[in-house]
């Protein structure tokens, strides 16, 4: 697969110039590797995964990284945690030498918890995920952005059955300790079924047999390494009783149609889950825009007690906000609006006066392709792909 330019790549060659070190995270396979080679090609490279490269810098961490010529890439650092003191204390000798050390890792959790302790300062830290439709028309709501599977499109199943064994294998087990990985995996395609609900935790523990506080933990392995998106309620209150537990989302639609055994478009379209995958891959893609431009992640969504429900609020600069309703149709109705355009006036009484709602119902294009249309009184409705093309919509 040729190289395909990814959006994070401006954000990463300014950090290079201003911080001693860069640290990319985000889930595996992702990318990173490949993106920072291409990016800095005349770096260093070490891949902590080796065993004679983690013997070596186990065994004489000083040694090593005195025969290391900077600037260098070190590849998925947190098999070897240790190593952040030992690149804090170099930086510390020249602190004004700038893009010298760039540092991987898949997962999240202990590599974060390296880079508070020892690099705090010191390191830009960024998340690569998946490929975007922004970046690659390839990325499809059946494939997802895993950049191995858009190379090879006919091997997808077994890649992702190949991605799910070797993350509980090493990844999950890294993190926390995972003792049934039978009910680990029960517990994924249950996850899947619940794709773009509100999340409740009682009603996923009971059918597998695990405690509450276990199920916990699991998903939060998950979240903390970029395999599931976690949407909160919006949090403002507009005279009604709100839901306040958040909607799960897997953060790729390829592996979650693998583990909902959707191998097919003419599967995904009978799917009962095809709404769900669809609002899902948009919150996907409307976080990767964020991360993407160096914005800060945040994305809600809106449901009370009375039923009133909207998919998406993005807030702008200056109290601006987005409502964004995702609809699999390729036909759009003005009933389709009116759950926004009820929040909208509950938000313009609420807020002061002249607050900027913004409304896009958002939905799947037409077999001939039509214009932006304006649907409903302050609505626009716009296909995805348009409507991702112009991400942000509110005030960027």
């Amino acid at each position: 697969m040729r190289y395909i330019p990814r959006e994070l790549e401006g954000q990463l060659s300014r950090a290079v110039k201003n911080f001693s070190a860069v640290v990319l995270t985000g889930p595996r396979r992702a990318g990173k590797t490949h993106l920072l080679r291409h990016l800095f090609a005349n770096a260093s490279y070490f891949l902590l995964e080796d065993p004679d490269v983690v013997a070596r810098l186990r065994a004489d961490p000083q040694g090593f990284l005195d025969a290391v010529k900077t600037p260098a890439i070190l590849d998925e650092v947190q098999n070897v945690p240790e190593v952040f003191t030992y690149v804090r204390s170099r930086i510390d000798r020249q602190p004004r030498r700038a893009g010298q050390w760039i540092l991987t890792g898949s997962q999240e959790a202990p590599l974060m918890q390296g880079v508070s302790e020892s690099m705090a300062g010191r390191a830009a830290v960024f998340q690569l995920m998946p490929f975007s439709t922004r970046e690659t028309p390839k990325v499809t709501l059946l494939a997802g952005g895993y950049p191995e599977v858009l190379a090879r499109r006919v091997n997808a199943r077994l890649w992702f059955s190949s991605y799910v064994q070797t993350y509980l294998e090493r990844d999950v087990r890294a993190v926390t300790a995972v003792k049934d990985l039978a009910t680990f995996r029960r517990f994924l395609a249950l996850l899947a079924s619940r794709h773009g609900q509100v999340l409740n935790r009682t009603d996923l523990a009971a059918p597998l047999g695990v405690s509450v506080p276990t199920l916990t933990q699991w998903l939060s392995v998950l979240e903390t390494t970029a395999q599931i998106l976690i949407v909160p309620p919006f949090f403002e209150n507009f005279g009604k009783r709100l839901i306040k537990s958040p909607k799960i989302y897997f953060a790729d639609s390829g592996l979650a149609c693998h583990l909902l055994g959707i191998d097919s478009i003419a599967e995904l379209e009978k799917s009962p889950f095809h709404g769900a995958l669809f609002e899902g891959f948009m919150a996907a893609e409307i976080i990767k825009a964020q991360i993407n431009s160096g914005r800060r992640r945040e994305l809600y969504y809106f449901r009370d007690e009375q039923g009133l429900e909207v998919d998406f609020l993005v807030p702008g600069k200056s109290g601006a906000i987005a409502l964004v309703e995702c609809k699999t149709s390729r036909t759009v109705t003005p009933a389709m609006a009116t759950p926004m355009q009820r929040l909208a006036e509950a938000m313009r009484i609420k807020r002061r006066k002249g607050t900027t709602v913004e409304m896009y119902l958002v939905h799947r294009q037409p077999k001939a392709k039509s214009p932006t249309q304006a649907v409903a009184p302050g609505v626009r409705a716009f296909a995805w792909q348009d409507f991702l093309g112009e991400f942000p919509p509110t005030n960027p």
